[in-house]
């Protein structure tokens, strides 16, 4: 993948820096109502007559099981698609209900989901929200007066400390302690920091969906394939009786030795997401990875974290858009090689590459005209239907944060 100009001055122009409210209020206790809570709305994106908003519940009171989040809107907004939770709309009146997933909410925990909307004279964040029908009172701020309870607490236990628990409290969790850990990254420009403006990739945002007691390091590079992320230039343009690319040295790169390294590198306790598979696919050197030599290289780096203490996951490549009709379509490859490495390593697996194109589906973005600079596909999107705006990578950061509370991964703890 190639480093994309940035687009005309025109692509959503009228974007905004994101708008922050936070709402904390004490309530009295009611059945099945928290006692207290925060919001946060976010305007991520904006373009003309369209917005996107990410929104972030934390409970301050004791375990909500089923919530249901409320508010209105000021200037006729209307939501039209939502992901993370059932937003219904009647007038002005907006409600956001749990899904099965996120339904639970435990003391100090939150729950994210985000919408698109329309808009067209203004856009003001909602003067007030509701939780369970408890309504804030507290009036909206620039930033949380609660913000330290916005972390999980650093307890073990998923009970809130509060309410009495059943098992004694050295009874082992079934989470790792949430102690400091790191959150590794390899992969391509789909994951990394930033290939160029506009472009970022997941892994940037995913630390927005992590307690502080875990830091992300990403190490993912623009236009790697695995074999030119760990062998860097010492990947030739010649190919052997294989087909394979030819290596002038078989030293690592600098990156991955850093990775490897007792004092800089992975340690018992961290993870490691692995995510290629899009520029493997050419079919020339040096970035032609075959499908046996791709089996191979990722059982390594699967094996090389393991003998670390490190947890290893493996990320099937994140789609790209492509559409049949109305319908976002599968587009990648390395699927069975990366499910196989899974298998025989006895690695997790996340499907990023159905995770997203289902996510494509649910925003209604096929069928499209090709036009990227405009609309909720010109803010998802940056100039090609590949590479990432910095709302889109946080959607599908929020799919690998899903998936790794979905699969129960231990990393889960770590979770907001």
């Amino acid at each position: 993948m190639t480093m994309f100009r940035r687009r005309a001055a025109t692509a959503i122009a009228a974007a905004v820096a994101a708008l922050t409210g936070a709402l904390t209020f004490a309530a009295a206790p009611s059945a099945g109502a928290a006692t207290g809570c925060a919001v946060t709305y976010r305007i991520t994106n904006q373009w003309t007559g369209g917005f996107g908003a990410d929104v972030t519940v934390t409970n301050l009171g004791d375990t909500i099981n089923g919530w249901t989040l409320t508010w209105t809107f000021s200037t006729g907004q209307q939501v039209t698609q939502a992901w993370n939770a059932t937003v219904t709309q009647t007038g002005a009146n907006v409600t956001a209900k749990n899904v099965d997933y996120n339904r639970t909410i435990p003391g100090n925990g939150s729950a994210n989901f985000g919408f698109n909307g329309s808009w067209s004279s203004a856009n003001p964040v909602p003067a007030s929200f509701a939780l369970n029908g408890v309504t804030c009172t507290g009036g909206v701020t620039s930033s949380p007066s609660a913000s330290p309870t916005r972390f999980p607490s650093p307890s073990p236990s998923p009970s809130p400390s509060a309410t009495p628990s059943a098992s004694p409290s050295a009874t082992p969790s079934t989470t790792p302690t949430p102690g400091k850990i790191t959150v590794w990254l390899a992969g391509d420009s789909t994951v990394a920091n930033s290939s160029g403006d506009p472009i970022v990739g997941w892994g940037r945002e995913l630390g927005q969906y992590l307690t502080a007691n875990a830091t992300v390091a990403n190490n993912a590079v623009g236009g790697r394939s695995i074999q030119t992320w760990l062998y860097e230039s010492a990947v030739t343009s010649s190919t052997n009786s294989s087909g394979e690319c030819v290596l002038s040295s078989t030293a690592y790169a600098a990156r991955w030795q850093s990775m490897l390294d007792a004092s800089t590198g992975m340690k018992t306790g961290d993870y490691l997401f692995i995510q290629f598979g899009i520029n493997d696919g050419s079919p020339t050197c040096p970035r032609h990875v075959g499908s046996a030599r791709y089996r191979e290289l990722l059982t390594a780096m699967v094996r090389a974290a393991k003998q670390r203490g490190a947890n290893p996951v493996l990320v099937t490549p994140v789609a790209a858009l492509t559409c049949s009709g109305s319908t976002a379509t599968p587009n990648r490859g390395y699927l069975t090689e990366t499910f196989d490495v899974g298998s025989a390593t006895g690695t997790p697996v996340i499907d990023l590459h159905k995770l997203s194109y289902t996510l494509y589906n649910s925003l209604r973005f096929c069928p499209y005209s090709g036009d990227y600079t405009s609309g909720p596909v010109g803010a998802f999107f940056a100039n090609d239907h590949t590479h990432f705006e910095a709302y889109g990578a946080r959607q599908i950061a929020g799919l690998v944060a899903g998936a790794v509370r979905d699969q129960r991964l231990g990393l889960a703890a770590y979770l907001r």
